[in-house]
């Protein structure tokens, strides 16, 4: 009941505006206090703080941060959409393939959705338009595309999980990649039952000379070596996740250079977008983590893991029971809190059942990604609408059902064949 009032304080607080970081850090707070005292629940509060912000592991996420928002501001992300068009444009249906492939590659150096959503709806929307393309399939396609941000590594939402869990961020980055490729197929797949049924909702765009496209290729190879310089040096055992995150900062700021793109004014706005981006995030652990504390002296997981085992399902039916969990409280939670506030209560449920806590973290993301573009709430979905301020939203609602049905495929892909996710992560540093 104490938990239960939480939670009825929390969602009050956040109706009142109150930002998500302060609103869970005074829940935690004054729960924990009522349970074990005031004195105790400060010096909990303080602890977290400080074990937070100074543990070297979660210096990954400012650098990544830092990293992303040079690679946008060295306007990279125009070039993949360019040199994904360059490929598969002249395909029925292949400038919405191009933005899913080119969201692909941006979420690869940005780890965040809704900079995804945002710089491609800019880019790929008016492409499309041109071409006459359904406005449900253009915008379904950003939108998910969007998605794949907090997939494919480096992943913020990854990042929290794993200083959550304390669960290897390297791991997770490198399991991320099989469920993150396959997204990507399940996408164009989903375009191209969308062109078969509706051959008009995707014209088939020119198809460039074999010069034009091997120079448009060329202009992205510094992102794809980026990518592959960080991805595979984590997964050789080179360089920890955190000398990965550095190293791709500094690749990301030499591009910027080589580019020309930067300025003073431009690189000063850069490095002040990122301290505010990281210190958002990090205040939002804290508070998450406090609110942990809270939930875990009231018992609550132990209660949940009672409260299962009464229903006498099998591990897989628990795993299905989240999943459903999950899906419906995504229609009202943006990914962020749902990440945030179930996390501290299932991990413990999940990992005592013999899941792997790397493979149960992938299963996680990929089912929180479904939310970014689900109705009422999809946080992407909102963005497009946001950068097209002339496009229906019930037109994106209905563009995004033929990639909502492609990511239920691969959820259920993921639970039936967990080695999917495992593979690459037991054989890192081999």
């Amino acid at each position: 009941m104490i938990v239960l009032a939480g939670f009825v304080a929390l969602f009050a607080l956040l109706f009142f505006g109150v930002p998500l970081a302060f609103a869970l850090g005074i829940v935690g707070y004054a729960g924990f206090a009522f349970l074990v005292g005031p004195v105790p629940a400060g010096a909990m509060s303080a602890q977290i703080a400080w074990d937070t912000l100074a543990s070297y592991s979660l210096s990954v996420l400012p650098l990544f941060v830092l990293m992303g928002n040079l690679i946008n501001h060295a306007g990279l992300s125009r070039e993949l959409y360019a040199a994904s068009n360059a490929v598969v444009g002249h395909f029925r249906g292949g400038l919405a393939m191009a933005t899913i492939v080119a969201c692909g590659g941006f979420a690869a150096v940005s780890g965040s959705s809704l900079a995804t959503a945002a710089t491609m709806s800019s880019i790929a929307m008016p492409a499309m338009k041109r071409y006459n393309y359904s406005p449900a399939l253009s915008s379904g396609a950003v939108a998910a595309g969007g998605t794949l941000g907090i997939l494919i590594p480096p992943s913020v939402i990854m990042v929290l999980y794993g200083t959550m869990t304390e669960t290897s961020i390297g791991a997770l980055f490198v399991a991320g990649i099989v469920p993150g490729l396959i997204g990507i197929l399940f996408y164009a797949a989903a375009v191209r039952v969308t062109v078969w049924r509706d051959p008009e909702a995707g014209p088939a765009g020119p198809k460039l000379p074999l010069g034009e496209r091997l120079q448009a290729l060329r202009k992205v190879w510094a992102v794809l070596g980026l990518f592959v310089l960080i991805i595979g040096g984590i997964y050789l055992g080179v360089f920890t996740p955190t000398e990965a995150a550095g190293i791709g900062a500094a690749g990301a700021f030499f591009i910027a250079l080589a580019k020309r793109t930067l300025t003073p004014a431009s690189l000063a706005g850069v490095l002040v977008d990122t301290v505010r981006t990281s210190a958002m995030l990090m205040c939002v652990l804290v508070g998450a983590l406090i609110f942990s504390n809270f939930v875990n002296v009231a018992g609550v997981p132990s209660r949940v893991v009672a409260l299962i085992d009464g229903l006498g399902l099998s591990p897989l039916g628990v795993i299905l029971l989240l999943i459903v969990f999950y899906l419906g409280l995504g229609c009202v939670f943006d990914s962020l809190a749902m990440i945030l506030l179930t996390v501290p209560i299932f991990f413990p449920l999940v990992t005592g059942l013999g899941f792997d806590p790397v493979w149960f973290g992938i299963l996680i993301v990929v089912t929180v990604e479904i939310s970014l573009i689900t109705p009422p709430i999809g946080m992407n979905i909102f963005i497009i609408r946001t950068v097209v301020s002339d496009l229906p939203v019930t037109t994106i609602y209905r563009g995004v059902v033929p990639f909502i049905v492609a990511d239920i495929l691969r959820l259920a892909l993921i639970v039936a064949l967990p080695a999917l996710i495992l593979f690459l992560p037991a054989q890192m540093g081999n």
